[in-house]
């Protein structure tokens, strides 16, 4: 299978395009804490992610990003219980520089995942709000299935 940047795809420009987010003349805005906003292209991030991973004719390479993902999103739940059993479920005290980074880490798997499979990670999420926004449409975001 080929990566899904072996076709033609319109993306952002450069490595990561990071994208002013804030005024007009395009310089960053300014968080609170010194940082600054920036917007990074899905399909960019991917192809970034994608110069970090092993080669995808690696033997059990798809396995392996398999179970680094539910390793990771195991980690996102373990911390969630540890605030459920050490701080009476009260999540504003989750260290969210710490959610930050583990989400992170499971976006990077989606990622390497989505390109075995051929996928654009933009593609990914542009189809899963199209689906969330008919399911509202409909009135069917609760409930249970894909095809509801």
């Amino acid at each position: 299978m080929h990566s899904c940047w072996d076709r033609p795809h319109q993306i952002g420009t450069g490595y990561l395009a990071l994208q002013h987010i804030g005024s007009s003349a395009g310089a960053p805005r300014e968080r609170s804490r010194g940082s600054y906003d920036w917007r990074v292209n899905m399909d960019d991030y991917q192809r970034a992610a994608l110069r970090t991973a092993a080669p995808r004719d690696k033997p059990n390479e798809l396995f392996h990003l398999l179970l680094g993902l539910v390793g990771e999103t195991g980690e996102i739940a373990e911390k969630a219980k540890k605030i459920i059993r050490d701080k009476g479920s009260d999540f504003s005290q989750w260290d969210t520089e710490d959610v930050k980074k583990e989400l992170g880490d499971t976006l990077w798997y989606l990622a390497v995942i989505a390109d075995h499979f051929g996928i654009a990670l933009d593609d990914v999420a542009e189809h899963n709000i199209a689906k969330l926004a008919d399911r509202q449409q409909r009135g069917v975001l609760g409930g249970s299935g894909d095809d509801r």
